[in-house]
Formats: structure tokens, sequence, C-alpha cells
């Protein structure tokens, strides 16, 4: 990767508080916007943050068909998992552009998700790893988002019911 002249930090930090804005407030088909129409959204095994898809199970790993499913779907009062809605509060930090490659931004991140349901509270925290595209007609969009939980171990259920 080269140095990304395309990218400024404040303009990936404004895109990232922005992303989160949208998720914290349950905008979630405005988040799958976001994504181009050949967009992931990653989460990685906490035992192997490294791995790559096809050598261990993702806890998540959605295309954009998948990504703009999973955010129709948690908005339902069926989605027993997320009805009630958690009130979630999210602070990212650590925005780095780190360079392009091919019209490709690559940002990383540093997170943290706090997630509160039925008297519970919650602590998710990670980095993220973003490949940004930049056009005229579509301004910043997300071709992937990896979200790495950096944590020793997931709540009693075993999985996260939220978007990271």
């Amino acid at each position: 990767m080269t140095p990304a002249a395309n990218m400024t930090r404040a303009e990936a930090e404004d895109f990232l508080y922005h992303e989160a804005r949208l998720l914290d407030n349950w905008k979630l088909n405005e988040w799958a916007d976001l994504f181009t129409e050949d967009g992931e959204y990653l989460i990685p095994p906490i035992d192997a943050p490294d791995s790559e898809t096809g050598t261990n199970l993702f806890l998540v790993y959605d295309d954009r068909l998948r990504l703009a499913e999973r955010a129709r779907r948690l908005l339902k009062k069926q989605a027993h998992a997320e009805f009630p809605r958690s009130v979630l509060q999210r602070m990212v930090g650590n925005v780095m552009v780190e360079g392009e490659s091919g019209g490709v931004i690559r940002v990383t991140c540093n997170f943290v998700v706090y997630r509160s349901r039925n008297g519970e509270s919650e602590v998710f925290p990670g980095h993220g790893i973003y490949d940004l595209i930049r056009s005229e007609a579509d301004g910043i969009r997300i071709r992937r988002k990896r979200a790495v939980i950096r944590s020793d171990s997931l709540r009693e259920q075993g999985r996260v019911s939220i978007i990271l």
C-alpha cells in the first residue's frame, strides 16, 4: 500500500463517526447503504483474529446482500435477540489512514461498543480494518469492514447480536 493522498485522517474520522452514529441510533438500513455492491462485513473468531475466510469459522461473514438482510432482520420485533433493542454507545479512536492500493483506501481504528439490555451491560473492545472506496458519484463507501473483537471470550451465548 502506498500513502493515501485520496483521504485525510479527518475525513476518515468523520466517516467512521457517521457510521458509529448510524449504528448507535439503530439506523441499520442506512448503515447497510454505506457498503459497495461487493461489500463485506466480517467478524473473525476471537481465538484466531488474523485468520482469513475459508480457513476458520467466522462469527460473521456477510456479503452485501446478507448484511442488508441482517440489518432488516434486527429491526423487526421478531428479532428476539434485540427486542427490545439494546442501548448502544460506541467510541471510535486511533483512526489511521494506512495507505491506498488500486483505489482502495485502508483505514484502521480502535473501538469500544457499550451495550445495555435488560439491566445488563456488556463491553465489546476491538479494532476495525476498513477498505474504503471514494467516488465522485457515491462519496465514501465501505468495500470491506473487519471488526476484530479484542477479548478472551464472548458473553455466555457465545454470539454477537449487534452490529459492531
